[in-house]
């Protein structure tokens, strides 16, 4: 996906990393049939609304596992936090890569933008009326 603006070294590492994770992820995601009808096998189109609801429930499942420590039942070798993040990012990668969105991109312009916002210092967070979080 191209972007509209100039990114540093860094950023261009990180956009590549996440065009291709999207690309991996849809392409996973399409091989095991989510992007087919399962009684036809036709093509279909999937629900933006039921898969943002599985984003939802992907991150209730890593706080879940944050509140108990638990450990991954399909990977128990790592921590159940990080494959349930895991688990999310995949689905927002996959859904971005089918809808066309260039979420690489606007992942870079965000973090840019954040990184001068007011609001998110620390100065104006301890502030009367700052974020706590």
């Amino acid at each position: 996906m191209a972007v509209d603006f100039e990114m540093t070294p860094g950023e261009k590492l990180a956009h590549d990393g996440l065009v291709a994770a999207m690309v991996i992820a849809h392409c996973t995601a399409s091989a095991a049939g989510w992007y087919r009808d399962p009684k036809t096998g036709e093509p279909i189109e999937r629900n933006v609304g039921e898969v943002i609801a599985l984003m939802h429930s992907e991150l209730s499942e890593a706080l879940e596992a944050f509140r108990k420590d638990l450990r991954d039942d399909k990977l128990p070798h790592r921590n159940g936090i990080e494959v349930e993040f895991a688990d999310c990012i995949i689905r927002i990668l996959d859904t971005s890569a089918a809808l066309g969105l260039d979420v690489a991109g606007a992942l870079i312009e965000k973090n840019r933008f954040n990184a001068q916002r007011a609001d998110h210092k620390l100065e104006n967070r301890a502030a009367a009326g700052g974020k706590k979080f």
